[in-house]
């Protein structure tokens, strides 16, 4: 099995007749995941090269019989899609979309959290089960089928330790970019339990960076709560105090935040921490 996306997957693209959604969501199509649909208000009854567009997400839940959505709106309009995939009944999606409030995200946050619904995202590239599905922009081509979880923070870094990995004959069960925003839908914790809770996956590696408290609180759930071997990267060693890198939640703010820190935590909890991607593929070779 994997997590977040799989065969089952029948994926709903709010945003299908756009230059992003209509790019990425052939692409995941190409890769094998089941795109049953798509949304664009004002534009139901057309299609994108074979997938049928909807005016809502209700009407193609109801002809597709739709569960994954997948967010490529723009940002004043992406709220409200995340509230109408909820409404429409779907149990999981993806927001792509970056530019968010982080207001808006932490009202989104508190209307579907008691509701069950898994939300990656938003400013991220999504998710990817090797073999199986992918879900938004990450280039599967550089990953393969392999019993390592990964859970990320940073697209990129992420796309550079799933080849590393591969380039060293180990593969991935799940990928999770959960998004580089002071608010996201899901947490690493979140994340780390399904792979905890996951058949396939034997291994995770954590991919964090400057900001927040989140790795801690991770470093922590790790400890207490996880018997399958983790290893991790922090990004951000050499990013000045008060500097926002990157990601909008990417900044440190007095002690608090650095890598250092966060490095720290996470070896104080068992976790062994790589300086560079290469040395986090080359931590978990050697103990595979």
């Amino acid at each position: 099995m994997a997590i977040i996306v799989d065969e089952s997957t029948k994926l709903v693209v709010q945003g299908l007749t756009g230059s992003e959604g209509r790019f990425h969501g052939t692409r995941n199509k190409q890769y094998g995941t089941q795109v049953v649909a798509g949304v664009t208000p004002g534009k139901g009854g057309q299609d994108v090269e074979g997938i049928p567009v909807f005016d809502t997400v209700a009407e193609a839940v109801a002809e597709t019989g739709a569960n994954t959505s997948m967010i490529f709106v723009p940002a004043r309009f992406a709220g409200d899609a995340i509230y109408e995939a909820v409404d429409a009944g779907i149990g999981t999606v993806i927001c792509i979309t970056e530019g968010l409030p982080a207001h808006d995200m932490l009202r989104i946050y508190t209307y579907l959290r008691p509701k069950g619904v898994t939300l990656i995202g938003p400013n991220c590239p999504g998710a990817l089960s090797p073999g199986k599905a992918n879900v938004g922009i990450i280039p599967a081509e550089v990953f393969a089928q392999g019993g390592i979880g990964l859970v990320s923070r940073s697209g990129t870094l992420t796309y550079q330790i799933g080849y590393e990995l591969a380039q060293r004959g180990l593969g991935n069960s799940t990928i999770v970019g959960i998004g580089g925003d002071p608010v996201v839908g899901s947490s690493f914790i979140d994340v780390l339990q399904a792979f905890q809770d996951d058949d396939e996956t034997e291994t995770v590696v954590m991919v964090g960076e400057i900001g927040g408290n989140e790795e801690e609180k991770a470093a922590e759930f790790i400890r207490a709560s996880m018997t399958k071997p983790v290893f991790a990267y922090i990004a951000g060693f050499t990013a000045p105090p008060g500097k926002t890198m990157g990601h909008a939640g990417a900044i440190i703010s007095g002690s608090s935040g650095t890598a250092e820190a966060k490095k720290d935590a996470l070896e104080a909890a068992g976790i062994r921490v790589g300086t560079s991607p290469t040395e986090v593929a080359q931590l978990v070779a050697d103990a595979a």
